[in-house]
């Protein structure tokens, strides 16, 4: 039976190739260069092609060599990897999360650092969204997203209700006396056409056209009131800290309720070690 090849000699050949130079692959392997050599001659033999031209300056690949040599990094880099994820005697686990931008910075950042230090062998990823996720294309564990939970083929576990409440900067706060003033205002819009005409509902007044730029993005709309630019329409606890710290107002007690924020996952993607602990933690913290 022929003997299965010594690990040390295709490490030997990977670094040989990288560097073309036996050297230079001694170097990084902490061995001599006469034993970068010889496992290169050994792997040469127990595949019965040569792999290097020796050349008076460095060497040369042959077309073997050159088929094999990406096989082998790849191979090599991904071992690598996955031993870098050991430490302290455990395996750190890489978590992939799609957050709506708003969650994001308006509740879920300031409460990360109590994930870390909850768990800190968990590799969280964040990647904000507005709210349009693909979770098995992107490659994501959970999405957070908002609306009423019905997305198909997911798991959906319910955070916070986010109902929206009228949020400007404090100088047109000072002149909105009653619902009705709104309707001096520039209103900043999102993608879902009828929340001013709830919110119209809500407050008991006649509803108008509203015709004010349209953000896909709460947390940009937010940010456009804060400048100025017009009246918000957004959900008030993603801004505690911006009303807390008189960036933003809120004129009026009335809030309409359109969806909630959401954890989700697919159903047929198997719950890791580490998806287990953040869905918990998070829902804890969302209580």
């Amino acid at each position: 039976m022929r003997p299965n090849v010594p690990l040390h000699a295709l490490r030997a050949f990977e670094a040989s190739a990288r560097h073309l130079s036996f050297t230079r692959a001694g170097l990084e392997l902490k061995v001599t260069q006469a034993a970068v050599s010889q496992q290169v001659r050994m792997l040469e033999d127990w595949l019965g092609v040569p792999l290097f031209r020796r050349l008076p300056r460095g060497l040369g690949m042959t077309d073997e060599a050159r088929a094999l040599l990406p096989v082998l990094s790849d191979a090599f880099g991904r071992i690598e990897g996955v031993l870098k994820q050991f430490e302290g005697g455990r395996l750190r686990e890489v978590l992939t999360v799609g957050v709506v931008g708003t969650f994001a910075i308006g509740w879920l950042m300031p409460r990360l650092k109590s994930f870390r230090e909850a768990h800190p062998f968990v590799e969280l990823r964040l990647l904000t969204n507005n709210n349009l996720v693909d979770l098995a294309g992107e490659g994501l564990d959970f999405a957070i997203r908002f609306g009423e939970g019905k997305w198909p083929a997911t798991q959906n576990t319910r955070l916070l209700d986010a109902p929206l409440a009228v949020l400007c900067a404090p100088e047109i706060a000072q002149r909105l006396r009653r619902p009705e003033d709104l309707s001096r205002e520039t209103l900043l819009r999102s993608y879902r056409t009828d929340e001013w005409l709830r919110w119209f509902d809500a407050a008991g007044i006649e509803s108008w056209t509203v015709s004010g730029p349209i953000f896909d993005s709460s947390r940009l709309m937010a940010e456009a009131a804060m400048q100025g630019a017009g009246v918000a329409l957004a959900p008030a606890r993603m801004f505690a800290r911006e009303l807390q710290a008189g960036l933003l107002a809120r004129p009026f007690d009335i809030e309409v309720p359109t969806g909630s924020y959401w954890l989700t996952s697919l159903e047929s993607r198997a719950m890791t070690p580490a998806m287990r602990l953040f869905e918990a933690w998070i829902v804890a913290e969302a209580a």
